[in-house]
């Protein structure tokens, strides 16, 4: 049989058979001798690449026995080569360490050309030998590219349902088993964020994903769960901001982040969160984007979400409660009055410095400030959720109509309009 050139390779063909073995053991140890990072491999997979180089020879013989094959016939053989180890192989080698496998193995064969061709044909067997090493180059990015798409496929898989579980509330151990799989480092804070998602390839939406989050360094987890893009995400100091980096990977609309937590295991109440604030989201049309799960606890409450519910009970309403001194009632006169100081001082008999005062309270211990619409809103459906609650503490502030003048004067001295100021 001739190659491509012309001549015919019967002898070389013949030697090279006889040397096949020499041949995968002279390479073998030619990369045990060049390359580090061979010598500290394990010794099956190093036993492996004995199989692959041995895999390769035969090989050569057989494509030079098909003239060079044609461009079927040469994919078939050189795959061969890499069958003959297993995929983990793929796993534990990276592409770039296989090519410098094929350059040592290339380079021996190269060094044997005088002894294995026979006497006139060492230029054909040397060109022969360049051809085929482009093939085998070849076959091992295809090899390598399957692997990566499995492997894709299959992480593909555990993100979603390592998101499923998280949306679901299963037990920590399902969380960190599932994580652990993926290669999660769990760098603290995690928190999680929802979103629309942008449509097209489930595969493309996680691509760019992972590849914005490399650029901020973060680690991220994602999931396509019907419409919604659900994004973990792990060691942003700030969530919020990191999120803003990724918007490009989300559809239009609203997109919401959880609370910070310090782990996975914790993760779930975030992703509650979040998705809570993502259904109520579109009651707050000119909501940030992205915003805080806690900015819309108010939609949230009339959504139905009984965690928010919770919170503007305890942490809004008992608290003002507690704290005494007027508050509530002079925040009831403040929201009654459409906002306006003066309407609400005379209302309650008291000086616009002593209303004012008290607003400012209101924001110190709830947070929210009774001046800002946004605020005031929230601290009104507060009022609400805390009333209706049957376990909520309740006041029974002296109605205004009813004020003795004692009451009134009383009321008045509460707090020193001059020291307000």
């Amino acid at each position: 049989m001739s190659t491509p050139g012309g001549g015919e390779l019967s002898a070389t063909l013949r030697r090279i058979e006889r040397s096949a073995g020499a041949l995968a053991t002279s390479s073998v140890a030619r990369m045990d001798e060049t390359l580090p990072w061979f010598r500290a491999l394990p010794a099956d997979q190093r036993s492996w690449v004995m199989l692959v180089a041995q895999a390769g020879a035969r090989s050569l013989v057989q494509w030079l026995r098909e003239g060079g094959g044609t461009a079927d016939s040469t994919q078939e053989v050189s795959d061969e080569v890499f069958a003959a180890a297993p995929q983990a192989l793929a796993r534990s080698i990276t592409l770039q360490q296989t090519v410098a496998l094929i350059k040592v193995t290339i380079d021996v064969v190269e060094e044997q050309v005088s002894h294995l061709a026979a006497e006139g044909e060492e230029q054909q067997l040397r060109e022969a030998v360049l051809r085929f090493s482009r093939e085998i180059a070849f076959s091992a990015a295809r090899v390598y590219a399957r692997a990566a798409e499995s492997r894709g496929a299959w992480d593909a898989r555990l993100q979603a349902l390592l998101v499923d579980a998280l949306l679901r509330g299963d037990s920590p151990d399902v969380l960190a088993s599932r994580a652990a799989a993926l290669g999660w480092a769990d760098a603290p804070p995690v928190a999680v964020a929802v979103g629309r998602s942008p449509g097209g390839e489930v595969s493309a939406v996680l691509h760019v994903v992972y590849r914005q989050a490399r650029r901020i360094g973060v680690e991220v987890i994602g999931g396509v769960h019907g419409d919604r893009l659900v994004i973990v995400l792990g060691g942003a100091p700030d969530p919020l901001t990191a999120t803003a980096k990724l918007l490009s990977a989300f559809g239009d609309g609203p997109v919401v982040v959880g609370p910070a937590v310090p782990s996975l295991d914790e993760a779930t109440e975030s992703a509650r969160a979040a998705l809570s604030g993502f259904r109520a989201a579109p009651a707050w049309p000119s909501a940030p984007r992205p915003v805080p799960a806690a900015e819309l606890l108010p939609e949230r409450a009339l959504a139905g979400d009984a965690e928010a519910r919770r919170r503007l009970r305890h942490d809004v309403y008992a608290t003002l409660v507690r704290a005494g001194g007027e508050l509530l009632a002079t925040l009831d006169a403040f929201l009654a009055a459409g906002g306006t100081l003066e309407s609400a001082a005379r209302a309650l008999f008291v000086h616009p410095n002593t209303v004012r005062y008290r607003l400012r309270r209101i924001a110190e211990v709830t947070g929210f400030s009774p001046l800002s619409p946004r605020d005031a809103f929230a601290l009104q459906v507060a009022l609400t959720v805390g009333r209706l609650d049957p376990v909520a503490p309740q006041t029974s502030p002296v109605p205004t109509q009813t004020m003795t003048p004692a009451t009134r004067k009383s009321a008045q001295n509460e707090d020193d309009p001059r020291r307000s100021l």
